[in-house]
């Protein structure tokens, strides 16, 4: 099962200068054109499925808006074994 990720963007930092968008590695960000910063940007989004939470968005970003998520996944119990 392939891991999970997701994205959170600051608007309060985002200029829309679509950097994070040229470098993912999974194509799945985009600029949202229905929303407008407090300073007039249109920031940008996860508009897809298929983030895998890889953190290249947030290293490329010059005004440190995007914070990465990373689903943590499950590990089977260990069994004890009585030999």
């Amino acid at each position: 099962m392939p891991i999970k990720g997701w994205i959170e963007v600051n608007e309060k930092f985002c200029k829309g200068c679509e950097l994070c968008i040229s470098e993912c590695p999974q194509h799945v960000l985009s600029v949202d054109m229905e929303t407008l910063t407090p300073k007039g940007y249109h920031p940008v989004t996860l508009s897809g499925e298929g983030c895998t939470g890889c953190g290249i968005c947030a290293i490329v970003c010059p005004e440190a808006a995007i914070t990465v998520y990373r689903e943590v996944p499950l590990r089977a119990p260990r069994t004890v074994s009585t030999s």
